[in-house]
């Protein structure tokens, strides 16, 4: 029996690949420009690290205007958990990548989901056996674990090559006669590698990597018919026609098997960048960002607690480019997109994934935003999580807007809000259905309330220029100093300063002692609003 006549047993309904190759052709890009995918497994939620892989596929794709497109490779049916395919587009389309390509939408480039695409994968592997350069293996399990037993004991490489690949000359004759008989098998690769050779990666990233060549006859596809990660990621990102494999640090090993397969199918290789690893300081010590013990990494977490999609989405920046953190605050009125990425300025070490720094990054983007952007941006996020202050929100648009226009514009605003569930710790007492609910919960001190009833007296809608002048004197009215100078020399003298007399109305209004500007807060609340609080506060004390 020839290879060709056993390809054709092996696989009788297989199109030649020709087929394959005319209906996935080259794409009409420009010079330069990138195609890049993301492809993870269906196997978990999203966590930062397949987020930050996609975002920074994502990234080169569009600024290069070439493609960005999503490949579910599902091969490992065991692994896949329920509507995991629906959770990662839903969870990307939450991030609003530019993705061109998916299984939702198609692409000329699909089927985008790798099951689907099983009959591609073996008529590849059917032209690899036609030319002797694959074979069936009907090693079991059992075999497979002696064969490593031995090998550890003799202090040899571990894996099925050479002399150890037991099925690597078969007969053919006697691999019909097993296949007919039921035996199971797999196919695998006849490697032509040799160990004591080097080959090298240029990463984009890493830079130059050696490696010895692949020799090890490893598994294309397997018992089910389904192809191993191996044989897809080749025969894929060659009819998807990727120009660059952006992915984890942990592929980096399996290079050279890549390398192997990409050759023996005649294949022009994509250029690989292997991402570093996101980490997390500990204590003295910095590990891994753990999937299974870090809460931050789930991209949930951002979505409960309320940080932007576009917060997450400049702090991924910082670590995707060391130098656009700098950038982004000399060009405050710029956009991720107005920023040129570069492989060289990319982490070759793990990068340090620090959440206060992004709930940083996240104030500052908050703090860019107008106020009527802030209305409208927390209005699904409080419909989810605090569905009654959404309601008040919706009830009250035009005093909702003007409470977040406190000390936003100018030079230096106010960088308060991290997350839109801050809104409520920080913007929630403004509203007399939060704010009577637990006032004072916050307040241990006990303030001289006496001067509420006096200051009221006094209070009315003015400039801020004439407010200060009129709180000054009710302030020394009341037996507090309004000169630093005098208080620092007789403080004896005093019942406090004016810092104290704005405290206790302060304090008063909001059940806080730190707040935006106090003449905004009181010309929002307005003079009924604040006697109600101010009684309430008396009360109290």
């Amino acid at each position: 029996m020839t290879n060709r006549e056993f390809a054709d047993y092996l696989f009788p309904d297989c199109k030649e690949v020709a087929y394959y190759e005319e209906k996935y052709p080259n794409r009409n890009l420009k010079e330069g420009a990138m195609v890049t995918r993301f492809a993870p497994s269906p196997t978990g939620f999203v966590h930062m690290g397949s987020l930050f892989a996609a975002f920074i596929s994502n990234q080169y794709a569009k600024q290069t205007g070439g493609v960005f497109y999503l490949r579910i490779e599902d091969t490992d049916q065991k692994r896949m958990v329920e509507n995991g395919i629906t959770g990662i587009i839903n969870d990307l389309s939450a991030f609003d990548f530019d993705i061109k390509e998916d299984p939702i939408q198609g692409g000329k480039y699909g089927p985008y989901i790798q099951s689907e695409r099983k009959e591609i994968y073996q008529a590849y592997v059917k032209k690899l056996i036609q030319e002797g350069k694959a074979y069936p293996c009907f090693c079991t399990e059992q075999e497979l674990q002696d064969l490593r037993k031995m090998q550890e004991k003799n202090k040899e490489r571990i894996g099925y090559y050479g002399a150890y690949a037991k099925y690597r000359n078969v007969d053919l004759e006697e691999a019909k006669k097993l296949i007919e008989q039921k035996v199971p098998y797999v196919i695998r690769l006849k490697s032509n590698g040799n160990f004591q050779n080097t080959i090298v990666l240029n990463d984009c990233i890493k830079g130059k990597v050696e490696f010895p060549e692949n020799d090890m006859d490893i598994v294309l596809l397997k018992q089910d018919g389904l192809p191993t990660y191996h044989l897809a990621h080749v025969i894929d990102d060659h009819l998807m026609h990727t120009t660059h494999v952006i992915r984890g640090d942990e592929w980096v090993s399996s290079y050279p098997i890549h390398y192997d397969l990409f050759h023996t199918f005649g294949f022009p290789m994509p250029k690989y960048a292997h991402i570093a690893p996101l980490t997390k300081k500990e204590n003295e010590t910095v590990r891994k960002l753990s999937k299974r013990y870090d809460p931050e990494c789930s991209i949930t977490y951002y979505e409960k607690t309320g940080i932007p999609k576009e917060a997450v989405k400049l702090y991924l920046a910082t670590l995707m480019n060391s130098n656009f953190e700098e950038w982004y605050s000399q060009n405050p009125d710029k956009t991720i997109d107005d920023f040129t990425f570069t492989f060289e300025k990319m982490a070759i070490g793990g990068s340090l994934f620090d959440l206060q720094k992004l709930e940083s990054i996240s104030k500052i983007y908050f703090s860019s935003l107008k106020a009527e952007e802030v209305y409208e941006k927390s209005l699904p996020y409080m419909k989810e999580y605090y569905p009654d202050f959404y309601h008040i929100l919706k009830q009250n648009k035009e005093y909702s807007i003007q409470v977040f226009d406190i000390e936003r514009g100018g030079e230096r605003p106010r960088k308060d809000l991290s997350s839109y569930s801050d809104i409520l710790k920080y913007h929630g007492y403004m509203f007399d259905e939060f704010f009577f609910q637990e006032p004072y919960k916050n307040v241990e001190e006990h303030y001289d309330t006496a001067i509420l009833k006096e200051y009221l007296s006094v209070y009315k809608e003015e400039s801020e220029e004439e407010w200060f002048q009129h709180l000054k004197e009710c302030a020394e009215k009341c037996g507090y100093a309004t000169n630093r100078k005098d208080y620092k020399l007789h403080p004896e003298e005093y019942k406090g300063n004016l810092n104290l007399f704005c405290e206790i109305i302060r304090v008063a209004i909001t059940g806080m002692k730190d707040s935006p500007n106090l003449y905004y807060l009181l010309k929002l609340l307005g003079k009924e609003r604040i006697e109600k609080r101010f009684q309430s506060f008396i009360e109290r004390n």
